[in-house]
């Protein structure tokens, strides 16, 4: 197979990036629970923009016109 060397095991420590104790203070904790909250908001907000409009059925508001603006002024409403 490319790219496996043969014969070679690669063992990572635990710590590699950041030092175990790090990940358990305090301020680890708060940091996660911000940046878990935050991801969470920004999913929800995708989701919004990306469904479709709800709207409410027989909404007759400010958006309808009065009167058409056809091409055709006996078009029906």
């Amino acid at each position: 197979m490319i790219g496996i060397v043969s014969g070679a095991a690669h063992v990572v420590p635990a710590g590699i990036l950041l030092p175990e104790s790090l990940l358990y203070t305090d301020w680890f904790g708060v940091l996660a629970t911000f940046v878990a909250i935050n991801t969470i908001i920004y999913v929800v907000l995708g989701m919004i923009k990306v469904l479709p409009k709800w709207r409410r059925r027989g909404h007759t508001g400010a958006s309808r016109r009065s009167e058409t603006r056809s091409i055709h002024p006996d078009a029906p409403l």
